[in-house]
């Protein structure tokens, strides 16, 4: 930032030379770029410093701001300007003019003055000293006032010529495409329906946040003035200026964010220095469109975590007068400070800020650097280990990962909404089609299996973990979710498969006795055809199946694919597996094999829990082998095999004992599920 050296020492008690300046502000992580000695105009000389200032640090773009850190780092003390409005107002500004903002997403905050009866001319003696000393060329008085408040607060303004308004308003909205604008430095530019613009009743005088227009500026003929103080949009800001190649002090500030609480403040300024230079009278009133002004937030901070992170035995009282330094109202209680933080500082949000400040003020320099670092090594975290053996699971079953985006089209993002959420859409996003957080992973794993099809890529499996978005009840939902995509040309294979790949993970995950509870119920889905809910802990946490053919063409896709989605915390949750361990079995076991013939839409849950039903005696262990299906079975039917382990744990099973614990099961098989046994 160019900083006139006579100006910034307008605010400090005691002055400060340039040489003092550079170290001490240095110190507290503004270093200068260099200085010139400058003869202004009138006769005066400065000194104009080259301040670099971080990005996060937009209160810095001021010269209070910076003498604001100058006292912080000195013992000097801070003379803020007095702002006061005339006492002498003329008539109610509601008559005078009015505001109209469809945009409140970009221009949060409004407010107008007007000036009615203002002599523009030359700026006195002390205003071109402090324009010209800041790098600036003196205009006239008014566009000097507002140059100056820009540079004094960091709060950038705009005064109109209001009697080149049509209609004597302002509105501020998108540009309509086409729309053309000449800034007053007289380039032409081609506006598009992406830019936020300040409008009159007819066309656009302004491009907000970046430049006013050439046709309502001020000029030595302008008696009545509309002054703009605002906050745009720091995105849409920056996206216009780049597109048109229009910079300005004003962007380069709203583009790095603005004090919101400053709205006002810097309109009061402002109109206090036209009616004092310009003369003419201040309405009465301010018209404000947008959020209310806003109240300092709290962020508290612990004495033993800024310790060991600066590496440097602080006490409380030190921490609390290096954050009171810097007007952050500090207040500690026990190991916690809590501060009070201004608007103005929009960098400190967390701990760690606090933590920054209090470095600063200490001085990096003053840090010893030790020879050796002391790391205390700590196992994993189990969530990170659970994420990881998911992972080598899924891997081992043939899955690749998958990274995708979190932004689906609208109609991808309906497609697979729950029912009892919304879509949640993302603001001044309208440029875009992916503009929707999805609500599911499954778009995002069609899209690639869609992308793989292109390529010719087959036998294509899937998996991704991340976070899904929804509105449930005016409430943002956020679900951490495990999607798999497998591809199945024989759909009931690929549905074994994918229903095996959640067992193991399950199993690996939670042990025995998450597995234990884990279950697949048939269920009527509109997504698949069929499905079923995946059961755990005896809740439902979420579906698998066939993908029906609506949404496997609406995704593009030619070949049936099974799709499995849950929500992956009660899944993790259950790590690391608890697992009993007994000893080998001392006697040989019998297994029994079963071939039978049931009904088509018999599920292999109804078969296990026949068997189960009929208490077979030593049994071991139940598995499923295979199914089925052809011409001698019969239409409708199918043959599914299934085998039985038993054992006794005292002696050697003798197949005369298995046979009636068999016979039984059979029995149960053809009472329910009507099964015939296959030869």
């Amino acid at each position: 930032m160019k900083t006139s050296l006579a100006w910034l020492n307008s605010y400090l008690d005691k002055p400060i030379t340039a040489d003092q300046a550079e170290p001490l502000l240095t110190g507290v992580g503004f270093p200068f770029d260099g200085q010139d000695e400058l003869t202004l105009s009138t006769g005066a000389t400065d000194t104009l410093l080259d301040v670099e200032v971080t990005s996060n640090r937009s209160d810095c773009l001021s010269h209070l701001g910076l003498a604001r850190e100058v006292v912080a780092a000195s013992d000097r003390a801070l003379v803020a300007p007095d702002i006061e409005l005339p006492g002498d107002r003329g008539a109610d500004i509601g008559g005078l003019t009015s505001v109209e903002s469809s945009e409140p997403g970009l221009c949060p905050v409004y407010t107008a003055r007007v000036i009615t009866g203002v002599k523009i001319g030359p700026s006195p003696k002390w205003l071109i000293q402090r324009v010209e000393g800041a790098g600036l060329r003196s205009v006239n008085n008014v566009v000097d006032i507002t140059n100056f408040v820009l540079l004094e607060l960091g709060q950038p303004l705009h005064a109109f010529d209001i009697g080149k308004l049509a209609g004597r308003k302002v509105v501020v909205r998108l540009a309509q495409g086409g729309e053309m604008f000449t800034a007053i430095d007289g380039s032409k530019h081609e506006l598009t329906g992406k830019m936020l613009v300040i409008a009159d009743a007819q066309k656009p005088v302004a491009v907000a946040g970046v430049m006013g227009g050439l046709d309502s500026e001020v000029t030595e003929a302008t008696t009545d003035i509309l002054l703009e103080s605002a906050i745009f949009e720091a995105l849409s800001v920056r996206s216009t200026s780049r597109a048109l190649k229009l910079a300005s002090d004003s962007s380069f500030r709203f583009e790095r964010g603005v004090d919101p609480l400053g709205v006002d403040r810097a309109s009061r300024r402002a109109a206090q220095l036209i009616v004092e230079l310009a003369g003419g009278q201040l309405a009465q009133g301010v018209i404000r469109v947008g959020d209310d002004e806003p109240v300092p937030t709290e962020v508290s901070m612990r004495i033993s975590r800024c310790v060991a992170l600066l590496g440097v035995d602080l006490d409380a009282k030190h921490i609390c007068d290096s954050l009171g330094r810097l007007g952050l109202n500090p207040q500690a209680d026990g190991d916690t400070v809590t501060c009070s933080i201004p608007t103005f500082r929009l960098d400190l949000k967390r701990e760690v800020d606090l933590i920054e400040e209090v470095g600063r003020q200490y001085g990096y320099d003053n840090i010893e650097i030790k020879p050796r670092l002391e790391l205390e090594v700590r196992p994993k975290q189990l969530e990170v280990v659970a994420r990881q053996e998911l992972g080598r699971v899924l891997a081992a079953h043939g899955y690749h990962e998958t990274i995708t985006p979190s932004l689906l089209t609208e109609d991808h993002a309906k497609a697979f909404c729950p029912s009892f959420l919304k879509p949640m859409g993302l603001a001044g996003e309208a440029r875009r089609k992916d503009k929707v957080l999805r609500p599911s992973l499954l778009p995002s794993l069609l899209n690639c299996r869609k992308h793989n099809q292109d390529r010719g890529n087959e036998g294509v499996r899937l998996f991704e973990v991340a976070g899904i978005w929804g509105d449930w009840e005016g409430k943002t939902c956020e679900v951490t979710s495990l999607a798999t995509l497998t591809d199945a040309p024989d759909p009931h294979e690929g549905f074994r498969n994918a229903r095996g790949a959640i067992e193991e993970l399950t199993e690996t995950l939670g042990g025995e006795a998450a597995a234990k509870t884990l279950s697949f119920e048939p269920v009527e889905d509109e997504h698949y055809a069929p499905a079923a809910k995946v059961m755990l802990l005896g809740e439902e946490r979420g579906r698998i199946g066939v993908l029906n053919d609506v949404l496997l063409s609406q995704f593009g896709l030619q070949s049936p694919v099974v799709l499995t989605e849950v929500d992956c915390t009660p899944f993790l949750a259950n790590f690391p597996p608890k697992r009993t361990v007994g000893n080998l079995p001392r006697f040989p076991g019998i297994e029994r094999d079963l071939s039978i013939v049931v009904d088509e839409v018999v599920t292999w849950r109804q078969v296990e829990t026949c068997v189960l039903d009929a208490e077979p005696k030593m049994l071991e262990d139940l598995q499923f082998i295979t199914i089925f299906r052809g011409k001698q079975i019969g239409k409708g039917k199918k043959s599914l095999s299934l085998r039985m382990r038993f054992r006794h744990p005292d002696a050697t099973l003798r197949h005369d004992e298995v046979d009636p614990q068999v016979n039984a099961v059979v029995e149960k098989l053809k009472q329910g599920v009507a099964a015939e046994l296959r030869g």
